[in-house]
């Protein structure tokens, strides 16, 4: 489990950004594979998940998780929900304590916020197409709508895919800069290899916003070393599917 410094200092949250380490799962889902929407054996992401929710917050009742679609779609809680059934979506908002949020991830990018002032959280799960639909933007915005301040808000960025591994098409770089010709900054071409840089243009999203306390967990998913689920090295060795890996947030 990784840990944000500044996350750290608060002693209303408890967090945790997991890898593959420490859980229950065999294969491909070797062993702490905490996606439901795998086809990993569902009483093995069961005890993964619970291995989880022990180490940060045994206290509670259940993960809050969300059937992710790449989507800017999000979704608040203001009261203990009354069923745990995954909303499709891919952020959570809720200033409820011992509710424990979480995304999953196998190279897209875990944010994590934390108002320290208002006591609200947030969990973000943010691909390309998320961070390039603005769901950054659009949970910061919904926070302050709620009463939290900017200068308030801590973001984390999480562990996923950085440049040197994420090589992408021509076309996949002329969307960004059609969006804006000031995205050019977060490609580079090796080789004739074009390669994108998904945290720093997550980092640039929160600047925008103004966000200013931001912390970055430099670890890089695709990297073997780093004991990570990873769709791209999944991909590479003809898998048909990849664990995940999950970071989360709870007001104690």
């Amino acid at each position: 489990m990784f840990v944000s410094k500044k996350l750290s200092k608060f002693k209303k949250i408890k967090h945790g950004f997991f890898n593959k380490n420490g859980g229950k799962s065999n294969g491909i889902y070797k062993s702490l594979n905490c996606g439901p929407g795998s086809k990993d054996k569902k009483i093995n992401v069961i005890k993964n998940l619970d291995i989880v929710k022990k180490k940060i917050c045994k206290n509670s009742k259940k993960i809050f998780l969300l059937h992710q679609t790449h989507s800017n779609k999000f979704i608040f809680l203001n009261k203990f929900p009354n069923n745990f059934k995954r909303v499709k979506a891919d952020a959570i908002i809720t200033d409820v304590i011992k509710l424990p949020i979480a995304v999953l991830t196998a190279d897209c990018a875990p944010i994590l916020l934390y108002d320290n002032q208002k006591n609200m959280i947030a969990a973000i799960h943010a691909g390309w197409k998320g961070a390039f639909k603005g769901i950054i933007s659009k949970v910061v915005n919904f926070m302050i709508k709620k009463g939290c301040k900017k200068n308030n808000i801590n973001a984390v960025i999480g562990p996923c895919i950085t440049q040197k591994n994420y090589n992408v098409k021509e076309n996949f770089k002329k969307k960004f800069l059609k969006k804006n010709k000031k995205n050019a900054f977060f490609f580079k071409k090796k080789k004739g290899i074009i390669y994108f840089d998904l945290p720093n243009y997550i980092k640039s999203q929160l600047k925008l916003m103004k966000i200013s306390k931001i912390d970055m967990i430099n670890l890089d998913t695709f990297d073997k070393k780093n004991n990570f689920f990873s769709a791209r090295q999944s991909l590479n060795s003809n898998h048909d599917d990849y664990g995940r890996n999950i970071s989360l947030i709870v007001i104690n």
